[in-house]
């Protein structure tokens, strides 16, 4: 029987108005979209994109699904928690050379029942690549294969059902989020198309997370139909100095401050980084006065513990991250 895996989810969202000098000295308004879920691990994007890959696994009757991720990957968490309230068996090549059983991300994954295979980097690249895949799909085979991060054609039809540009106050012209494995940009580019006619689509704005030249091909090859023809987006770099999954102090330190203004978690690798970036643009003009601006929180704060134990931040930035609300 098929279920009703929105209802079960329980998915529902906030949106919030961001209150800011800066933001009022440059004559932008912005909204944050917060969605939420019963279970918090599958909030933000993540219910978005894995949604549409159980519907898949229920009525192709797969036993489960295999997929991917790095060691502190919210995708590998939010697929965990998924497969357990589903009933569905879950498979993880993680990025790493053995599994670290004191890891907050891997611990909760075995906990929900996720089986974890560690995968050394030189065969993790090939994640993408048809001949490996294959070789998967011999390996598992009742099983469905879920792309890194849930970045699939059913990833981004889950997502692009979202039109974050109706904001409460109306329609934003600039739709921005983090970006990193491509899926959740693509969603938002083909609500853009789907929602709108040719001449109102918002610009759509990846703020790109991760330093990875490939990451333009890979939405563009993510994008079909009318999407790829009417599609106003670009990708902008958030810090290409500053490798993936760091956490530069001004990040953090943005983090914590936002906290504090708004209640409003953050964190340094995604949302943080990205909405930080966001403000810098602000800041410099580039968008004209009067614009109106919607940002996806994508959820994601689960990683914070991972932080925390890699003393990537302290005692005090965890707490105050982990106390602030996000919807």
């Amino acid at each position: 029987m098929l279920l009703p895996t929105r209802d079960i989810a329980g998915f529902s969202a906030n949106w919030y108005r961001i209150a800011e000098p800066l933001l009022s000295d440059a004559r932008v308004e912005l909204w944050l979209y917060c969605p939420k879920t019963a279970e918090p691990m599958i909030s933000g994007n993540k219910w978005m994109k894995l949604q549409y890959h159980i519907k898949m696994i229920q009525q192709q009757q797969y036993q489960g699904f295999v997929t991917f991720g790095g060691a502190f990957s919210n995708h590998l968490a939010a697929s965990a928690a998924a497969a357990e309230q589903f009933g569905i068996a879950a498979t993880a090549y993680v990025r790493a050379d053995s599994l670290d059983q004191q890891n907050p991300t891997l611990q909760y994954c075995m906990a929900r029942g996720m089986k974890l295979i560690a995968t050394d980097r030189p065969t993790y690249r090939q994640r993408q690549q048809p001949d490996y895949l294959q070789l998967l799909a011999k390996r598992h085979p009742d099983c469905l294969i879920i792309p890194e991060g849930g970045s699939s054609s059913a990833g981004v039809r889950g997502v692009a059902s979202l039109d974050l540009s109706a904001t409460p106050a109306g329609p934003a012209n600039v739709v921005a989020c983090a970006t990193a494995s491509g899926g959740t940009l693509a969603g938002l580019i083909t609500a853009g198309a789907q929602h709108h006619k040719p001449e109102t689509i918002p610009l759509t704005l990846g703020l790109a997370v991760v330093n990875d030249s490939s990451l333009s091909e890979r939405v563009s090859s993510l994008l079909a139909g009318s999407a790829e023809k009417s599609a106003n987006w670009r990708i902008v770099a958030t810090a290409p100095d500053v490798r993936y999954a760091r956490c530069p102090a001004e990040h953090v330190d943005f983090c914590c401050q936002f906290a504090l203004k708004h209640n409003i978690a953050l964190e340094p690798v995604y949302t943080g980084r990205a909405l930080y970036k966001l403000y810098q643009m602000i800041a410099a003009g580039d968008f004209t006065a009067g614009s109106r601006l919607s940002f996806f929180h994508t959820g994601g704060l689960q990683g914070l513990a991972g932080l925390y134990y890699r003393q990537l931040i302290n005692q005090q930035q965890y707490q105050l991250l982990s106390a602030a609300a996000v919807g």
